[in-house]
């Protein structure tokens, strides 16, 4: 730590909390889940984002938490990776596989570089690492609860740009074109918009979407991606990084 302790940090920013909560401010609210062990975060983090008119859950064990990411009906799960119960990463691991379309983001004293990997590669959408600012949190936060909300039939929408994707329909949308995905389609254009402005190798997808076993020398990812932007035309956000993948442009 710093020259200022760890208490001292959480209590300047529960003053910045109460002072963002007196100056009000109505917001569609969406409902948030926070996993942390340690008491003082997980408390300071609930009326951080209650302040700022998000509904609020808070777990302090990885196996709970799991279960109430599960069960329940949320927009995002911010995590912590030491947890009691069950690591954050084998949580981490298990929602991504039964709950993919639900952004995880990562809040963990853990900074080095191969746990923020791993947790990439198992599925989380951001990693913030403690300490932290929470003035950035909210800014990431805010960003993946734009990518993912709620249409007014209750389906699951995805908004990158002008390109839209029906998550219950299977749809895709750019503009006036409406485009009926396959499952292959669906499962690259989910997981290229899940992962926004990053640049995703051939690899990846093909360990993604086709599965581990895939020949990595087969050309299925790039012709996948040319059915995609035949279906949904020029101003599709698809952009190829060349010798390095795709990218969902913003």
């Amino acid at each position: 730590m710093t020259a200022m302790s760890s208490g001292r940090r959480l209590q300047v920013m529960f003053r910045e909390v109460l002072s963002r909560a007196q100056r009000g401010g109505s917001k569609e609210q969406m409902r948030i889940l926070i996993v942390e062990d340690e008491t003082r975060i997980r408390a300071f983090l609930a009326r951080a984002f209650e302040a700022e008119g998000f509904g609020v859950d808070v777990v302090g064990d990885g196996a709970l938490g799991l279960a109430r990411a599960l069960a329940g009906k949320y927009d995002l799960v911010i995590l912590d990776l030491l947890l009691p119960g069950l690591s954050g990463l084998d949580a981490l691991r298990e929602l991504h596989r039964e709950k993919s379309d639900l952004p995880v983001l990562i809040l963990s004293a853990r900074s080095d570089l191969p746990i923020k990997l791993q947790s990439f590669e198992l599925g989380a959408v951001d990693y913030v690492a403690k300490p932290f600012s929470l003035d950035e949190l909210l800014a990431r936060a805010r960003v993946q609860l734009r990518r993912a909300r709620v249409g007014d039939d209750g389906t699951m929408i995805l908004r990158v740009g002008t390109l839209v994707l029906d998550l219950a329909r299977r749809q895709a949308r750019v503009g006036d074109k409406l485009a009926d995905l396959s499952d292959r389609e669906f499962r690259l254009l989910h997981f290229l918009m899940q992962n926004v402005g990053q640049v995703v190798s051939r690899e990846r997808l093909l360990a993604e979407v086709w599965g581990y076993d895939f020949d990595p020398r087969s050309n299925v990812v790039d012709v996948c991606v040319r059915r995609l932007r035949g279906r949904l035309g020029p101003d599709a956000p698809i952009e190829t990084v060349r010798n390095a993948g795709y990218r969902a442009a913003a």
